[in-house]
């Protein structure tokens, strides 16, 4: 599947003499995309250093010296997609898979979710059950919640990365590395930025479990990071820190 998008974030950081920006906005190509183009646009990315981080992510530090007031940052690509079923494989410049099995403040197991789990069928059926029981446990409860007095639906505050964190810690607790992906999700015309988790099986190596959609990451979803949770995949981490969350938009793009 041929995707090209755009995705557009604005924040607002004052008026500081000094900033620097830790970005994870560059996908890798991997056995389930290829990344044909890739840019970043933003004041001081020319000058900016790029490395792989502790978790393998292609990252970028960017310095800036008396910045507006409003950061603009605008990212832009093509990505072909496969549906391998889930399946990621093994990635050069993966850490070990044991360090997938730290707990964080983020990932907490709630004992509920793994209740009577049995690896007897398997770790992926295993997995997969536990991928079934977190969207139930979570998206139901939401589902029910965020209807008006007169069956009006409401917006509700659920997120892709309460899904993620809840299979986390259900897998840490199992023994089972697992880790916090970033991305993009693609919906008909839409698309927008995503999260969901990878599970290590010995055998196929890291496999993708989406909790939010129930089901595993195929060619409706674009990678960008992972790491152990959320805090530690966040796509901008800013020095000073903004006060407000960003204002963005991501679009399709017609090839």
């Amino acid at each position: 599947m041929k995707i090209s998008l755009r995705h557009t974030m604005r924040f607002s950081l004052g008026s500081p003499a000094h900033a620097a920006e830790h970005l994870l906005l560059t996908p890798l190509s991997t056995p389930q995309q290829k990344v044909e183009r890739w840019s970043i646009e933003m004041p001081g990315i020319a000058e900016a250093a790029a490395f792989r981080d502790a978790f393998g992510n292609r990252a970028h530090l960017v310095t800036q010296t008396r910045p507006e007031g409003e950061l603009v940052v605008t990212i832009s690509g093509a990505v072909e997609t496969f549906d391998k079923a889930g399946v990621l494989g093994r990635l050069e410049y993966d850490p070990m898979p044991a360090l997938f099995r730290r707990a964080t403040a983020e990932t907490k197991a709630d004992p509920a979710l793994i209740e009577g789990l049995s690896p007897v069928g398997g770790r992926i059926a295993l997995l997969h059950e536990l991928m079934d029981r977190v969207h139930q446990a979570i998206g139901a409860p939401a589902q029910m919640q965020v209807q008006g007095a007169e069956g009006q639906a409401q917006d509700s505050e659920l997120e892709p990365q309460d899904f993620a964190h809840a299979f986390i810690g259900s897998a840490r607790a199992l023994r089972i590395p697992a880790r916090y992906v970033t991305g993009y999700v693609i919906d008909e015309e839409t698309a927008s930025f995503h999260a969901w988790v990878e599970a290590w099986d010995e055998g196929l190596g890291w496999i993708g479990f989406d909790a939010a959609l129930n089901l595993c990451p195929a060619e409706t979803h674009v990678r960008l990071a992972a790491g152990l949770d959320a805090t530690s995949t966040m796509p901008i981490r800013a020095v000073p820190v903004w006060g407000e969350m960003p204002a963005e938009t991501v679009e399709l793009l017609a090839e």
